[in-house]
């Protein structure tokens, strides 16, 4: 369960960010920026489909519904409160992106309340 979890979350954080590069995101950009094969990334999608986050424009282009925006948002905004954490920490960027990514799949919504209102006050 966590670990589709978190593949859910890496494709919606992704569609995210190549969203913010271009409008026209495929499922092939989505393979290309993770390194990922085209059938896994299909199948990713497809799941993605079935949840109700996304849906696929008439040309081929990924598009979030409203529930998948908010949830890709909200994981990226994790990713964003985490880094800057382990960065105040002494961590250099690569360092604390590298372990961010594998944190905000694993922390508890109270958790990251408590260390976004840190950032937030520091």
């Amino acid at each position: 369960m966590v670990k589709y979890q978190e593949s859910e979350e890496m494709y919606l954080e992704t569609i995210l960010l190549l969203k913010q590069k271009s409008a026209n995101v495929h499922a092939i950009n989505v393979a290309e920026e993770l390194g990922y094969s085209k059938p896994s990334v299909s199948r990713g999608v497809n799941l993605l489909i079935q949840k109700g986050y996304i849906s696929i424009g008439n040309g081929g282009e990924l598009q979030f519904t409203e529930a998948g925006k908010q949830k890709a948002e909200g994981i990226y905004e994790r990713h964003i409160v985490i880094t800057k954490l382990l960065e105040m920490t002494g961590a250099d960027r690569a360092l604390a992106e590298e372990n961010a990514c594998r944190i905000e799949h694993v922390i508890t919504p109270e958790l990251f309340e408590i260390l976004k209102k840190f950032v937030k006050n520091s």
